[in-house]
């Protein structure tokens, strides 16, 4: 099986783009990535499109994939929409990994694009709520919100605006955490002043404000623990990552330096494992899967991007990816372990809580940011002398976890 090569990667900033349309950040981050590589579009053999949205806030229920390609100058090849919810961009790229290995072409695109930012706000939230089972979505939320009990929460936490019910389920998995290993909302918090302070030197972040430690903890309440910084905005932006076996390179002349090799590309789905097995859980399985195929180990890693659509997916992804033990998460990033300089940097680009979480074009653009660190173009939150890296990104839930997680390890 040949090896296989991020060739050319590119996003646009992720935030508010009400004047832009859906095929304009689909143009620009297609057209970066295209420049990247140094080649054409007509050397692209396939095609995979990520989006979430394009059917329920733009209307756009079928061939979304097809209809923003004809806008963007990519036409006549086969393409495929893909849609695995917030992993949908990194279940793109691993279909185009896919299809290299399997031959059927040496170039191919994982591209994602969303436009979230819409004037019904309530209509924007309401695309999370099929992220579960809908058949039994009071079931299921009031099964998850358990997970929160036995945890005081303090008067004023809540906040009196409308909110994604996932919100309320983030914060009961961190009420969990906390009543099980004691983590902090101060541990949170460490989490997210270090996410949006690394996002201050990202500039293609959402957000490029740094937050202190109790900045973060006095800021408006979402739900006990969570507060404003500590959660993802709605989010519009792209992402693109043109991938190539060797003779690909070769044949689109792409400057081999640059080139990034794809290590491991998983993707698992959710087992009915219980809460309290946290080495069952599917992030855990698929990073154990990932590391034996890249024949690495979670010391190997010298930058990560995990899935922190709360500041708590931090470090619950710590502990998945094997950085820290179980429950070790807080106390580790209250020292400092996944700051710029710390043990294992993690989030460089900011995270979703402060790059922005445009669903489908999330997970490629974490692979940009990883990209950028091992190229060492990443400036002043270049990781020093990166070789090795690891990608995480979680999509939906059924039980307890994720319906999904894509891990894509990387090196140079």
């Amino acid at each position: 099986m040949s090896d296989v090569y991020i060739a050319g990667i590119a996003m646009t900033v992720f935030g508010r783009h009400h004047e832009r349309t859906l095929a304009d950040l689909a143009g620009e981050a297609l057209n970066g990535a295209v420049s990247d590589a140094s080649c054409q579009k007509s050397d692209i053999g396939s095609a995979f499109y990520a989006g979430m949205t394009n059917g329920p806030l733009q209307g756009q229920v079928a061939i979304p994939g097809q209809v923003v390609f004809s806008k963007i100058g990519l036409l006549g090849i086969p393409m495929f929409n893909v849609e695995n919810a917030c992993a949908s961009g990194s279940s793109a790229f691993n279909l185009a990994v896919q299809s290299l290995r399997a031959g059927s072409t040496d170039v191919a695109l994982a591209i994602g694009a969303e436009k979230m930012n819409i004037p019904d706000k309530m209509k924007a939230f309401a695309v999370f709520d099929g992220g579960w089972d809908i058949t039994r979505a009071e079931e299921n939320y009031e099964t998850l919100i358990t997970m929160g009990e036995g945890v005081e929460v303090p008067d004023g936490s809540e906040s009196d605006r409308p909110y994604s019910k996932f919100m309320a389920i983030y914060a009961a998995m961190c009420r969990y955490h906390m009543k099980n290993y004691g983590t902090t909302q101060r541990q949170i918090a460490a989490v997210s002043a270090k996410n949006h302070t690394h996002s201050v030197h990202n500039p293609f972040s959402q957000f490029r404000k740094p937050f202190s430690v109790d900045e973060v903890m006095g800021a408006p309440p979402i739900t006990y623990p969570l507060t404003l910084p500590m959660c993802a905005p709605l989010s519009d932006g792209a992402a693109a990552a043109i991938l190539c076996t060797e003779d690909g390179l070769v044949r689109i002349g792409a400057d081999k330096r640059r080139a990034i090799k794809v290590g491991a590309s998983v993707i698992r789905s959710f087992t009915d494992r219980p809460m309290n097995k946290p080495e069952l859980g599917v992030s855990h399985l698929a990073a154990k899967e990932a590391y034996e195929i890249a024949g690495l180990g979670p010391e190997d890693m010298d930058v990560a991007e995990v899935h922190d659509a709360t500041a708590m997916g931090e470090i619950v992804q710590a502990e998945n990816l094997g950085f820290v033990k179980f429950g070790e998460g807080g106390p580790a990033a209250e020292r400092g372990d996944f700051t710029l300089g710390g043990q294992i940097p993690i989030n460089t680009s900011g995270g979703l809580e402060s790059k922005g979480h445009p669903l489908g074009a999330t997970g490629i653009g974490q692979l940009y940011e990883l990209v950028t660190q091992l190229r060492e173009e990443a400036g002043a939150r270049q990781v020093a002398g990166a070789r090795h890296a690891i990608q995480e990104n979680g999509g939906g839930m059924q039980g307890v976890e994720e319906a999904v997680v894509a891990i894509h390890i990387l090196s140079r």
